[in-house]
């Protein structure tokens, strides 16, 4: 009865996002108080204190993936929101992309500029990266939230081929069941599944847009600023693959150094307005991240993860990789990958390369299944829940293009 009280709770969380638009309950909330309800239920049905002893352990483990992820964010959300508020990030945007462009072309230049980015940096910052770009064009709500449905795509497909643009790509990759030359693989069928939802998406838009004039003077300290972002973003691979360092304390780092910089060139008065920027971040994807991983962590303590690496082990590998795909649009991949990989199922290389390919593109068939669509539906108010199924047939045949493709190349190169 208490799993079945839980999953409900789960479901219920999920039902408050599909009808947020009805209900005109923010997201964020409800899933917070039902990620909380979830974890009290557990403590408040545990048998004895040794009983809630284990449960306050696997809670504060939750609670310490979540912070790491709301600090890693806030490092990300502060900076993107300096640069956008400066008009850097349209400064780029016109150096990058002609000041007017058709739609179709804007659509292929965008998933390519999403897609290289999220290969070399994680999928937050070039999800937002990406949005910033957004901005800077006249678009229509119907074009501005079909592209950022690409955005989510062809970030959630970069991070595959490298194990800096993925977790759970770095997460098999550490478990040595894949090396970097036969990732860098992937990136093919990531790339041509990209382009073909690029083309489908295109061939409804019509027109040309333009880019917005830059009224702003920006001054040496915001090009100073840029580019310690860059190279935050170059130091977070680097000190990531040689010494295992969480790229949460290099962001960390890369945002004091913003702060320090700040305050040595600017007076006291100036100084108070670069922290301003840190209360632009939107705290509703913060919260919406909160809720939807205490609720994620709940179904991991109740065996619900545990239970689908045992269907898992029932099927065919190369059907079992591409449900379980379908499956990290529901739960996060992260958690998932990570009960596939203890529950250690014998595979081939061409297997495994399936496995990294659909856990980290899968999450896209849902808005909630990826960070990157959440940090979208928070960013694009024309994107909700309900407007994005109607781009699923869409991703869904893309999806299958991008696992076929990997599943023909891997078979072929490495047998």
């Amino acid at each position: 009865m208490l799993n079945i009280f839980l999953i409900t709770l789960a479901v219920l969380a999920l039902l408050s996002i599909i009808f947020e638009e009805v209900t005109h309950l923010n997201k964020a909330k409800t899933t917070l108080f039902l990620g909380c309800v979830a974890w009290i239920t557990l403590f408040v049905a545990a048998k004895d204190p040794q009983h809630q002893q284990l449960i306050n352990g696997e809670l504060n483990e939750n609670l310490l993936e979540i912070a790491t992820l709301w600090l890693f964010l806030m490092s990300t959300m502060t900076f993107v929101a300096y640069l956008n508020a400066k008009g850097m990030i349209q400064v780029i945007v016109q150096k990058l992309f002609p000041a007017k462009v058709s739609v179709r072309m804007l659509m292929i230049q965008v998933a390519l500029f999403a897609l290289f980015l999220s290969a070399i940096c994680d999928n937050v910052t070039a999800t937002l990266v990406s949005l910033g770009l957004l901005t800077t064009f006249r678009l229509e709500s119907t074009v501005k939230r079909r592209m950022a449905v690409l955005i989510i795509f062809a970030v959630n497909s970069g991070g595959v081929s490298l194990i800096t643009g993925d977790v759970t790509t770095l997460m098999i990759f550490l478990e040595g069941h894949v090396h970097i030359s036969q990732l860098l693989m992937l990136f093919i069928p990531a790339a041509a599944s990209v382009m073909l939802l690029a083309t489908l998406f295109s061939l409804k838009s019509e027109g040309h847009v333009s880019t917005t004039p830059i009224n702003r003077q920006y001054q040496t300290i915001d090009v100073v600023i840029a580019l310690i972002f860059l190279c935050t973003i170059i130091l977070t691979m680097v000190f990531n693959i040689l010494f295992g360092i969480p790229p949460v304390l290099t962001f960390l780092l890369g945002l004091s150094v913003m702060f320090l910089v700040g305050t040595l060139s600017r007076t006291s008065k100036e100084e108070l307005q670069i922290l301003e920027y840190i209360r632009q971040v939107e705290f509703d994807t913060l919260l919406f991240f909160l809720g939807i991983l205490l609720l994620v962590g709940m179904l991991k303590e109740i065996g619900t993860l545990h239970l689908l690496t045992e269907v898992y082990t029932q099927f065919n590998p190369n059907i079992s990789n591409f449900v379980t795909g379908i499956g990290s649009a529901i739960l996060d991949n992260v958690p998932l990958t990570a009960a596939l990989l203890k529950a250690d199922p014998i595979l081939t290389t061409p297997e495994w390369l399936g496995l990294t390919y659909s856990v980290g593109v899968g999450g896209s068939l849902l808005v909630i299944g990826s960070a990157a669509g959440i940090i979208a539906m928070s960013k694009v108010k024309e994107l909700t829940f309900v407007s994005y199924l109607r781009y699923v047939p869409a991703l869904t045949l893309c999806y299958c293009v991008g696992y076929g493709l990997t599943l023909l190349l891997a078979y072929s190169i490495f047998g």
